[in-house]
């Protein structure tokens, strides 16, 4: 079985501890995943204004969809975005409260997109995703958002509410299922809510759902951090359970009353894009190798990325690649309808597969690995040190290193070893695989203690 090691779950009627842990560093993060931070605390209306004036000046075609996920500050924010907007010339499509994928949809119609989210982060949180051109924002772009930009006086620009037609295109490309498969959502009281149902509903599924609402949500914002007690327990009589964010984007499979690990969502993604006829895939540094040798053996070619979604989606766009995606962030792309984590249209993929041999045999294939994530608190001033020396360390011992994020390691054909630094905060991520759980656990073990060693003597 792919095992993964769970992360701390919090409270979530209490997340002041989490808070009070990250008001130590800067949480105004501002990369080209988007601008995050505590809402009246680190991010403001006067953020907001800036960062939107800023982007204005990289709409080219005048037009702007903005949309935003069920946080209780996210109103207040996406009036202030669209008046900046208007007040720069640019037309706002209002779409309301909807995912994160619907907005990335919509802007491939009108040329830009604004999401108000801060993705799995706590409701405290909030921030903003820029998109140009069906993509999120890039290396260059992010600092004509970042920096002040003089914006020429022009006509007031007009606001109007749309509706996406996400669910008809998505529809189009799952096709009808038989059978009715009973399926329950845990929505975690996201904005995934009414586009999961509809979508299921409309392509023959029989549909349940948990959590509909933020404030009677029963677990937090994460599914992949949250053990999603309530959705295992009720999964048990129905053929799958979904799991989405509070931004629709990251999906967690639930199967037979068992949570599994955020690589399955993109293995199962992986493998319809297979039965779908694709062949070019692009893997972050820190998917399972699982899903490499699945594709590899089924006659597909793999690239591997930097981790993070937009390093995913940079090489998928350079390399004119069909699918790919995150381990890590349950996160599956398919770039035909979308350059972006795709929560949504995944439960409906992997629902059309239930039936089909492909979706037994991708788990089965997977269920061979065994997969630990873990993280060490440390300053950030000693983390390129570290990483630095555990580099020298390990090309010495390997004949494989991979250093463009990080250092992944490759021990063997069915093993590896990823240390790589937070931008965000003051710790250390390691990310382990093998064939062989025990060989797993002694190889992070062994590169915990090294990173340790490192800190102590440069501290």
């Amino acid at each position: 079985m792919l095992y993964q090691a769970e992360l701390p779950r919090h409270d979530w009627n209490d997340t002041s501890e989490l808070i009070k842990s990250l008001t130590e560093f800067d949480l105004l993060k501002k990369t080209i995943s988007g601008i995050r931070g505590i809402f009246g605390e680190d991010l403001n209306l006067k953020d907001i204004m800036k960062f939107t004036n800023n982007f204005s000046s990289l709409i080219k075609s005048k037009k702007c969809v903005v949309g935003r996920d069920t946080r209780p500050s996210g109103e207040m924010i996406q009036e202030t975005i669209s008046a900046v907007l208007m007040k720069n010339g640019i037309d706002v499509y209002d779409l309301g409260i909807v995912p994160t994928p619907v907005v990335f949809r919509e802007a491939r119609k009108y040329g830009a997109g604004i999401i108000v989210s801060s993705s799995h982060n706590p409701i405290e949180w909030n921030g903003m995703k820029f998109i140009l051109d069906g993509r999120g924002i890039n290396e260059k772009e992010l600092p004509q958002i970042i920096n002040d930009q003089k914006i020429l006086k022009s006509k007031i620009g007009k606001i109007k509410k749309i509706k996406s037609t996400y669910i008809e295109d998505a529809r189009k490309i799952i096709g009808k299922i038989e059978n009715s498969p009973k399926i329950i959502i845990d929505n975690g009281g996201g904005a995934a809510k009414d586009f999961a149902e509809n979508l299921l509903k409309n392509i023959g599924c029989d549909v349940e759902m948990i959590n509909r609402e933020l404030l009677d949500s029963s677990r937090g914002p994460d599914p992949t951090s949250d053990k999603l007690i309530e959705l295992t327990k009720l999964s048990s009589n129905k053929d799958i359970g979904f799991a989405f964010d509070l931004d629709g984007d990251r999906l967690v499979v639930v199967r037979k009353g068992i949570k599994q690990t955020p690589d399955i969502t993109l293995g199962l993604g992986v493998a319809k894009s297979l039965e779908l006829g694709h062949k070019k895939f692009v893997l972050s540094l820190d998917t399972s190798v699982s899903i490499e040798k699945f594709i590899e053996e089924k006659g597909g070619t793999v690239v591997r990325s930097k981790v993070g979604e937009a390093n995913v989606i940079g090489d998928m766009i350079k390399n004119n690649s069909q699918a790919g995606g995150e381990g890590s962030s349950a996160g599956f792309i398919l770039s035909e309808f979308n350059y972006c984590r795709e929560g949504i249209l995944t439960s409906g993929l992997i629902s059309s597969m239930l039936e089909n041999s492909k979706f037994s045999e991708i788990i089965n294939y997977m269920e061979n690995y065994f997969q630990i994530r873990e993280k060490i608190e440390i300053d950030s001033n000693y983390h390129d040190k570290i990483i630095e020396n555990i580099k020298n360390n390990l090309i010495e011992k390997y004949s494989k290193v991979d250093t463009r994020d990080g250092i992944k390691a490759i021990i063997d054909d069915n093993t590896w070893i990823l240390i790589r630094k937070s931008n965000t905060e003051d710790i250390i991520r390691i990310s382990g695989e093998s064939n062989n759980e025990e060989k797993c656990k002694t190889i992070i073990n062994d590169t915990k203690v090294m990173v340790k060693e490192q800190y102590d003597k440069i501290k």
